[in-house]
């Protein structure tokens, strides 16, 4: 389907100022942002217009009972300088699984992938050059309607704003398994990639970090026994040579860096098991050197190679090196790149 897109230029882009050596994470943002408005139940009015502050009523129910929800993705630039996207239909239909869990319209996956080629195609200098770097994408959807009462909003507002980003970790990390606090429980919206999963996770992610820890592991909200994911990507663990990522139950994200990995990996001959695994397991192949390497699967970090776990006053080393994280993230980023051909079909050129 063809959609009209609107697009409004700034006058003097800011790009001549960032240094892209030195990219503050999450700080800098393009010049432009694409916006869509949902009202009398249809989407309307698709543009790209010059980033600026979004007028919100005081009463727009996102901030009063939280119907907000995103997607994160990148753009990098291919061997020939062309901006590309990373299976953006993939995010375009996990945002759509996540409004539906949120009581949310579904916002058209066309228009989705759309949009986000033309802000890209406006935004090109800002695509870092660099290896490892790319131009951080968010989509997000919330409800804007000013209404007081406990119901689903009738009005949304859908935006997409980039922001340039380097490395998301340049060293191994530090995990630190949470036994009091949860992230999701069966039934609950831990699939869903909506903002308020996020807010709870703020807390015990910044006590992890005053112990020392770069991020949380969470387990399950019943026993506190079986790994669900990390506090920003999902988990994989090799254990005499197989590979184990705790199986989707509902309670997980369906990470589409996840995904991909597991293809990568199956790609290049390894067995990839998708089941329950208990913090216990891992303990025991770290103490029988079974446990040969882990690591964390995301958008924003793409992977990030794990060296130790903390639970309670234990901790559990993991390993040193990870050797085959590193062939996976070097495919990865290669696919994306154009460096490394791309069998799966996964790139889509702006």
């Amino acid at each position: 389907m063809k959609h009209n897109i609107s697009i409004k230029r700034v006058a003097k882009s800011k790009v001549e100022s960032l240094d892209f050596n030195n990219i503050p994470l999450g700080r800098t943002f393009t010049d432009h942002m694409f916006i869509c408005d949902y009202e009398n139940g249809q989407w309307n009015n698709p543009r790209v217009e010059p980033l600026a502050l979004i007028p919100t009523h005081p009463a727009a129910m996102a901030l009063h009972y939280g119907q907000a929800i995103f997607e994160g993705m990148k753009s990098t630039l291919d061997t020939e300088g062309i901006p590309m996207l990373f299976r953006p239909e993939k995010n375009a239909a996990r945002l759509n699984s996540s409004a539906d869990r949120m009581g949310m319209p579904n916002f058209l996956e066309d228009l989705f992938v759309e949009g986000l080629k033309q802000l890209v195609a406006v935004e090109r200098a800002w695509i870092p050059p660099q290896d490892g770097c790319a131009l951080y994408l968010r989509p997000f959807m919330y409800a804007d309607e000013p209404f007081i009462g406990m119901r689903a909003a009738t009005s949304f507002k859908f935006i997409i704003i980039a922001s340039p980003s380097g490395p998301f970790f340049n060293k191994r990390i530090k995990l630190f398994a949470e036994t009091k606090y949860i992230r999701a429980a069966e039934g609950g919206t831990g699939e869903a990639k909506a903002a308020g999963n996020y807010a709870a996770a703020i807390r015990p992610t910044e006590l992890a970090k005053a112990k020392g820890y770069d991020q949380v592991l969470w387990l399950d909200a019943v026993e506190h026994k079986y790994i669900q994911e990390v506090g920003t990507m999902n988990i994989f663990f090799k254990i005499e040579g197989k590979f184990i990522t705790p199986k989707r139950d509902g309670s997980i994200l369906n990470g589409i860096t996840r995904m991909s990995v597991i293809d990568i990996l199956k790609h290049k001959g390894f067995e990839v098991m998708e089941r329950p695994i208990t913090i216990d397991e891992i303990k025991e192949a770290s103490s029988n050197g079974t446990l040969e390497e882990a690591f964390g699967t995301g958008t924003a970090v793409g992977i990030a190679y794990i060296q130790e776990i903390g639970i309670d006053d234990e901790t559990i080393h993991v390993s040193n090196e990870s050797p085959v994280g590193l062939d996976v993230n070097e495919t990865l980023n290669g696919i994306k790149t154009g460096k490394i051909k791309d069998s799966f079909n996964w790139m889509v050129k702006v």
